[in-house]
């Protein structure tokens, strides 16, 4: 927390920093809400109130510009977090809280920790406490109509207070108060807040009849489902200095983080996902980058970044249709900082880059037949004549299953699976030539096995050979997190309609699955799957399978679509978390499915209802919706060359 939320938001005093390190944050919230404790949001703590973000009690700590030897006043004790950040840096604390329950529950919790050097108040926060004055530091956790008088009179010469004014109805101004002289301030706008009002005789004035506080009117409800959006939204307003603390916290320890994408041709997309890959490398430990891309062509990148080949040259690779998918200056830029990044790590602690796709048919026989020709050349010859019924097909693989549905060619099925057991049963023995290439070679078997199953069963229908390709892509990532160790953590690119639920798309009523439901069944909530999308703008794709890329306008999102709705939140871009703990009633907003729109390698505007949308429950698809209003294409390194993978999906995803 103190690294991720609070250093890196400028909190620089040691003393400040200290105390947030030592006080558990856990101790300071109801029990249900434990596992939420470190997340810089306020969260509630009973009779309508909240503990502040951790951000927010560092910086009204750090503004009060502590010292050790000196005195301090926390006016709203609340749960008692405040009071006791306080008391590390203090020599004494005096707390007021005009709740006795919370009054109560505080004191009890300071005689638990053991944090002695704190008095607690059931009493008129406004008023202060004059018997203890003068204070040389006032901390208000209310906001009034203005700083109140009591609290000023209070306040030693050469003392500071920190206090937030104005209504809760609208964004309130946290202000920096120093006393200079007898009747003399000094006053410091620090920016705006959101804080409860601070009731009481010199805060907001009780209500006529005495009987309970009168309280400034609260924020209408949002009334529209895009009105929720814009309220719930971490807005972003710059990419590439945008704050990712809140997400990191949101993401926690998931061992799995899909980060999906709504075209596969879109520059937001591709250097959001970078982004986020950075933090969770740097921050979290990630060792893994698992791409929708060829395992032959990622395992050139991987050479590359973890510098295990000195002859690997990104450029080199994603040469088949469609190139600008992978090779592009978005990705090359990443590509650049990961090889940098490891040149700083130990072996096992660099991130690679691994392809979990299986197109690459033929690629994957020339790395397997490389690979024996030098561990065991009688085993080269054996793999040369089992693969050899595949070869007539080399240039048009998708042909193998036309061939394969007369029964001439079934006996390739039995060859593939025989050399990838082969391998597997001298795992010891090649294993101990090289660990990686073994690797490599064990995966491009699995893959000539998996795609000649796929090649064929497109012939049979096209869900079954969804179901096996993404299936193989998820079987994939298994192998390759348990290559990386036990532990080893994965961020996984790849479009939205692959990384979202299927189970709660139309893809899951016609029985396809995607690997973000087979993560979901395998890890639970340790995958944190995230969802792109825009609403208008630019796309790199192409017309027709094999044809050149072209830069598209998106047209405007359709009117019952999810993206209209974002559209309609006049938010240009945000993160918008959508797990039930931090947004209930935007996810019941959003429960009825809804068009959702997925643009691949492929665009025709021309048909892009029937093409191009299909039905989603977005909070049950996603556990986060990155959003962009409007996009640019992404660039590509190179012209598109070759023939590649067939159109099995209406939108070439």
């Amino acid at each position: 927390m103190v690294r991720h939320q609070l250093e890196r938001r400028g909190i620089s005093n040691e003393l400040v920093l200290a105390a947030m390190r030592d006080v558990p944050r856990e101790a300071f919230v109801r029990g249900e809400l434990a596992e939420f404790a470190y997340q810089d949001a306020p969260l509630p703590i009973g009779e309508d109130q909240t503990i502040s973000q951790p951000y927010m009690v560092a910086l009204m700590a750090e503004q009060l510009e502590p010292a050790p030897e000196e005195r301090a006043l926390d006016v709203g004790t609340g749960s008692g977090y405040a009071a006791a950040v306080l008391s590390r840096i203090f020599a004494e604390v005096y707390t007021v809280e005009r709740h006795e329950a919370l009054a109560a529950s505080a004191r009890e919790r300071f005689d638990r920790l053991d944090y002695e050097n704190i008095e607690v108040r059931h009493g008129d926060g406004s008023m202060g406490w004059p018997e203890h004055a003068p204070f040389d530091a006032i901390e208000v956790a209310a906001a009034g109509p203005d700083v109140p008088q009591p609290l000023l009179d209070q306040l030693a010469v050469g003392g500071r207070l920190v206090a937030p004014t104005g209504p809760v109805s609208r964004a309130q101004e946290l202000k920096r108060i120093r006393r200079v002289g007898e009747d003399t301030y000094e006053e410091e706008d620090l920016g705006r807040v959101r804080f409860v009002p601070l009731v009481g005789e010199s805060g907001w004035a009780p209500s006529g009849d005495g009987a309970a506080p009168e309280t400034p009117p609260a924020p209408p409800e949002p009334e529209t489902v895009p009105e929720r959006i814009a309220v719930n939204a971490d807005r972003v307003d710059d990419l590439s200095t945008a704050d990712l603390d809140a997400l990191l916290s949101r993401i926690g320890d998931a061992r799995i983080v899909c980060l999906g994408e709504a075209t596969h041709g879109t520059s937001e997309f591709y250097r959001m996902r970078a982004r986020i890959t950075r933090a969770l490398i740097e921050e979290k430990g990630f060792t893994v980058v698992a791409a929708e891309a060829d395992w032959p062509d990622a395992a050139q990148v991987n050479a590359y970044v973890r510098s295990l080949d000195r002859s690997a040259v990104p450029e080199r690779a994603f040469t088949r249709f469609p190139t600008w998918m992978w090779a592009n200056e978005e990705v090359l830029e990443f590509i650049d900082w990961l090889r940098e990044y490891n040149a700083t790590q130990p072996r096992d602690q660099q991130a690679g880059f691994y392809g979990l796709d299986l197109y690459s048919l033929y690629t994957s026989i020339e790395a397997v037949l490389e690979y024996l020709d030098e561990v065991d050349p009688a085993a080269a010859a054996v793999a040369r004549q089992r693969y050899g019924c595949l070869s007539p097909w080399e240039h048009d693989p998708a042909a193998y299953g036309r061939a394969a549905l007369t029964g001439q060619y079934h006996e390739c099925a039995d060859e593939a699976v025989a050399m990838l057991n082969d391998l597997l049963d001298k795992r010891l023995q090649y294993r101990g030539e090289d660990g990686e290439r073994f690797l490599d070679a064990v995966q491009n078997a699995r893959l000539v096995a998996d795609a000649e199953e796929y090649y064929r069963a497109m012939y049979y229908g096209a869900h079954n050979s969804w179901n096996l390709r993404d299936q193989h892509m998820f079987d994939t990532l298994q192998e390759v997190l348990d290559g990386r160790g036990g532990d080893a953590k994965a961020v996984v690119w790849a479009h939205n309609s692959h990384l979202g639920n299927a189970a709660a798309t139309e893809m899951g009523a016609r029985g396809q699955h995607n690997v973000g439901q087979l993560c979901r069944d395998a890890y639970g909530d340790a995958a944190y799957l995230i969802g792109f999308g825009t609403d208008r703008g630019t796309v790199a794709a192409a017309s027709e399978w094999g044809g050149p890329m072209e830069v598209k306008d998106v047209r405007p999102a359709h009117e019952d679509s999810y993206e209209r709705l974002c559209h309609e939140s006049e938010v240009p871009s945000f993160l918008l978390p959508l797990r039930p703990a931090h947004a209930p009633e935007l996810r019941d907003a959003l429960a009825d499915a809804r068009l959702e729109r997925a643009i691949g390698v492929i665009y025709r505007p021309e048909t892009e209802l029937r093409s191009h949308y299909f039905q989603a429950r977005l909070p049950q698809q996603f556990d986060e919706y990155v959003w962009f209003d409007e996009t640019e294409a992404v660039t590509p390194l190179t012209s598109d060359a070759g023939a590649g993978m067939p159109d099995t999906f209406p939108f070439g995803v």
